[in-house]
């Protein structure tokens, strides 16, 4: 369901043979990326690349994870976002409370700065 990697001291999560984030996979994806921040001050990014299509307890999860990083110091962004996933994010007024970036590399970067 999602591969991670290190990335420059980054963690980088991706979906691996998705194309939906909906409510049949979110608790293990939100338990997974929550466990990240048991360390504190952790850098995650959940990369969407692949994800046509997230339904409100996708949202749900990027909420949850977005909490549990700050009450860890950590910080949580979120790379390769859709135009259809991203118009679904204006629309919630999302857009301005998560950290979201282009490409991943952008994404990496953004967290030296």
């Amino acid at each position: 369901m999602l591969r991670t990697e290190n990335i420059n001291g980054v963690i980088v999560a991706s979906f691996e043979n998705e194309n939906k984030f909906n409510a049949v996979i979110t608790e293990p994806v939100k338990e997974e990326l929550k466990s990240h921040f048991q360390q504190p001050e952790t850098k995650l990014v959940l990369n969407l690349k692949g994800i046509k299509f997230v339904d409100s307890s996708g949202f749900g999860v990027f909420l949850s994870t977005m909490k549990t990083a700050n009450n860890n110091s950590g910080q949580f962004k979120i790379c390769n976002v859709s135009d259809e996933v991203y118009e679904l994010f204006k629309l919630l007024q999302l857009h301005n409370v998560f950290s979201i970036h282009n490409t991943l590399d952008e994404c990496i970067a953004s967290f030296e700065n």
